[in-house]
């Protein structure tokens, strides 16, 4: 499981002209599913998300969680960030998980994202054409890849 994880001023997801979530200060996370991913990749990225310090504290220092901030979390699934562009110009998505493994996998991300949180959160839909709008504080953007711990 991959996410890209960005620090916002304000976040917001629309699709069809209708806006489905939107945050003010807090992060924006994507998510990219692959079929090797379990349970556990879920389990350690959504205590690493939570407890990450990207915030800045009293003295200027990224010292706080989006917990401690008492921030917003919304979660896009995006299967391209399983692109793979070894050959060709053309991105080959095959890594990324089909929609009957990856749809299971998000809505217990989710899950897992609201229950350490302690509140519900924001999201996108599976698979449907989405705007995302944001604000990146910083910027602020992170790279976490369950299946490399050492990234």
């Amino acid at each position: 499981m991959r996410v890209v994880i960005q620090r916002v001023k304000e976040a917001s997801v629309t699709i069809n002209k209708k806006a489905v979530s939107s945050i003010h200060e807090g992060l924006l996370i994507l998510v990219g599913i692959e079929d090797s991913d379990k349970q556990e990749d879920i389990d350690w990225l959504v205590k690493k998300i939570v407890r990450l310090r990207v915030f800045d504290d009293d003295n200027g220092v990224m010292n706080l969680s989006v917990k401690d901030i008492g921030g917003g979390i919304i979660v896009v699934s995006q299967f391209t960030l399983h692109a793979n562009i070894k050959k060709g110009n053309r991105p080959s998505y095959i890594r990324a998980a089909r929609p009957e493994f990856a749809i299971p996998m998000y809505e217990k991300f989710i899950s897992a994202m609201e229950i350490s949180m302690g509140e519900k959160i924001g999201t996108g839909e599976f698979g449907a054409q989405m705007d995302v709008a944001l604000v990146n504080n910083g910027p602020v953007t992170i790279i976490i890849d369950s299946k490399n711990k050492d990234f």
